[in-house]
C-alpha cells in the first residue's frame, strides 16, 4: 500500500483541481478501499436515521458557532503568481495561526499569505516558521484588535469511534462543516512535503469526517469544540484508468493536537523545530551486514557526544540501537519517529546490543545546542 499524499492544496481554478485530482496515483488498493467505503457507508446511513441529540455525533450546530470564528482561510499565491487556498486555525490572540507546511510553503520565496477571516475580513500575514519534516507551519497577522482563538484538547485522550468534527475550506469554501468519527489512532503516515522528501505524521489521527483539497491546516475538533488535529493528508480511490480518483472517500489523517501545539510553540519563539538531543550518531546498518552484528537490524552508533544523553546513559560508539521505546529502530525513520513526540528531560528506554550481547538503559533527552 503507498502512501497517502498531503491533502492538496486547492488551486485557485476548478480546471487546475480537476487536473491535479486526476494526475495523482492512488493510494490505496481498491479491495482495501472498497472494504472500508462500506463500513463508512453503513455508518453514514445510520447516522442518517438518528437524531441530532444522538450521543454518538457531536451537536455540530453548536461546534461549528464556537470553533468556526477561530478557522481562517488562507489565500496564498507564490511569486510566479500561483494561486492556492488552505486552512488554519487562531492559536493566540496576537495573531499567530497554525497550518500546515505545505499550504503555504510556496509563498516562501516572494509570495504572499493572506488571511480571511469568518466574518469576510481578510489581512496580510507573514511567516513565522515552518517545518517540513511534520507538515506544520505557523503564520502570523498583525490585527488591532484581540482575535478569537482556538482552544486546545488533548489527542492523547481520543478514543477511536468517538465523534469529531471538521472545519475548514475545502476547494475554497470558508467555514465548510464536516462530521465523523475518529477511525483510528496512532498511524504513522509517511506523505511528500516541500523540501522534496518524505515528511512524517506520527501518530496520526484518522478520521472519516469528510476532508477535500482546501481543509488542509484546518482545524479537526472534539464535541467540546477542542482541537485535538490538524487536517493534513488525504487518501485517494484509483479511477478507472489508475490514477488517483480525488476527493474524500471517508480516509483522512490529521496530525495530533499534543505534537501540533509542540511544534508551534518551538516555531513561534525559534522559526524552526527540533527533536531534543538524543547525544548519538547513528546509521542504519545494511542488511549484509546484520549478522556480523548478531541482529537482524538496527542503527549503528558511529560516535556519542561526550556528557551527552547517550553519553550519560552509558552508550558508546559501536553500540548497535534495536529499538527505542519498543519501537524497532532499523532505520533512522525509526529514530525520528521514537523522538519526535518527546520533550527535553523525558526519559526513553534504549534497547542495544554490544558484543553480541543484549542489554537495555535509560536515556534523558536535553535541548539542542
Amino acid at each position: 500500500m503507498s502512501s497517502p499524499e498531503p491533502e492538496p492544496k486547492a488551486p485557485s481554478g476548478s480546471n487546475r483541481l480537476l487536473g491535479w485530482l486526476a494526475s495523482h496515483t492512488a493510494m490505496i488498493v481498491g479491495a482495501v478501499i472498497v472494504a472500508i467505503a462500506a463500513g463508512i457507508i453503513g455508518y453514514q446511513l445510520n447516522n442518517n436515521s438518528t437524531s441530532s441529540a444522538d450521543p454518538g455525533r457531536c451537536p455540530s450546530t453548536t461546534v461549528a458557532a464556537d470553533v468556526s470564528p477561530t478557522v481562517v482561510t488562507l489565500q496564498v499565491t507564490s511569486a510566479t503568481g500561483q494561486g492556492s487556498n488552505g486552512s488554519g486555525e487562531v492559536i493566540r490572540s496576537d495573531g499567530y495561526i497554525l497550518t500546515n507546511d505545505h499550504v503555504i510553503s510556496s509563498a516562501l520565496n516572494g509570495g504572499t499569505v493572506t488571511v480571511l477571516f469568518s466574518d469576510g475580513q481578510t489581512a496580510p500575514a507573514t511567516i513565522t516558521g515552518t517545518t517540513s519534516a511534520v507538515d506544520l507551519a505557523v503564520v502570523k497577522v498583525n490585527e488591532p484588535q484581540t482575535l478569537p482563538t482556538i482552544s486546545y484538547g488533548s489527542s492523547a485522550s481520543l478514543q477511536v469511534g468517538e465523534p469529531v468534527v471538521a472545519i475548514g475550506a475545502p476547494l475554497g469554501l470558508s467555514g465548510t462543516v464536516t462530521s465523523g468519527i475518529v477511525s483510528a489512532l496512532g498511524r504513522d503516515i509517511p506523505v511528500p512535503s516541500s523540501s522534496g522528501q518524505n515528511a512524517l505524521l506520527p501518530g496520526a489521527v484518522q478520521t472519516d469526517a469528510s476532508i477535500n483539497p482546501g481543509n488542509s491546516g484546518g482545524a479537526l475538533v472534539d464535541c467540546d469544540g477542542k482541537l485535538v488535529g490538524v487536517n493534513t493528508a488525504i487518501s485517494t480511490v484509483p479511477s478507472a484508468s489508475g490514477q488517483g480518483g480525488g476527493g474524500s472517500v471517508g480516509i483522512g489523517f490529521a496530525v495530533p493536537v499534543d505534537l501540533a501545539k509542540e511544534v508551534a510553540d518551538q516555531l513561534i519563539a525559534t522559526g524552526k523545530f527540533t527533536l531534543p538531543d538524543f547525544g548519538a550518531t547513528t546509521i542504519p546498518i545494511p542488511p549484509s551486514a546484520a549478522q556480523t552484528f548478531g541482529v537482524s537490524g538496527g542503527l549503528y552508533v558511529v560516535s556519542v557526544t561526550a556528557g551527552g544523553p547517550a553519553a550519560n546513559a552509558g552508550l558508546r560508539a559501536g553500540d548497535v540501537i534495536t529499538s527505542i521505546d519498543g519501537r524497532d529502530t532499523a532505520d533512522q525513520e525509526g529514530l525520528f519517529l521514537s523522538l519526535v513526540t518527546k520533550a527535553p528531560g523525558d526519559q526513553v528506554t534504549v534497547q542495544y546490543v554490544r558484543s553480541g550481547t543484549t542489554d537495555k538503559t535509560s536515556v534523558t533527552l536535553a535541548q539542542q545546542q
